[in-house]
């Protein structure tokens, strides 16, 4: 009798739907991060890391306060806005194969 109640509690229990409160939202991780993080201050010759790993120094900032870095022999720019402080580290939300494909 009570694996009969265990049973139906827990059939009734799931067809419940989630409370909103424990719901999956749809805002992804890399935009919570880019909100929580201090924006970087940018300057030639510091590094530029992109999740974690060292990607290239920075060779100059650009007037509009993009950084500029050499990446397989290119120079690429990386937009200000995909730049902030992590851990004290410059730090870019794309990845090494985005900010190659960057003009």
């Amino acid at each position: 009798m009570k694996k009969i109640i265990a049973l139906a509690a827990v059939a009734t229990v799931a067809t419940f739907s989630v409370p909103a409160a424990f719901a999956e939202t749809t805002q992804s991780v890399r935009e919570v991060t880019e909100e929580a993080a201090p924006a970087a201050k940018l300057n030639a010759g510091q590094m530029l890391y992109s999740n974690g790993a060292r990607l290239a120094p920075i060779y100059r900032v650009n007037a509009e306060g993009n950084p500029q870095i050499i990446l397989a022999g290119k120079l690429v720019t990386v937009p200000a806005s995909t730049i902030t402080s992590v851990g004290g580290k410059v730090t870019t939300s794309l990845s090494k194969k985005e900010v190659a494909s960057a003009k």
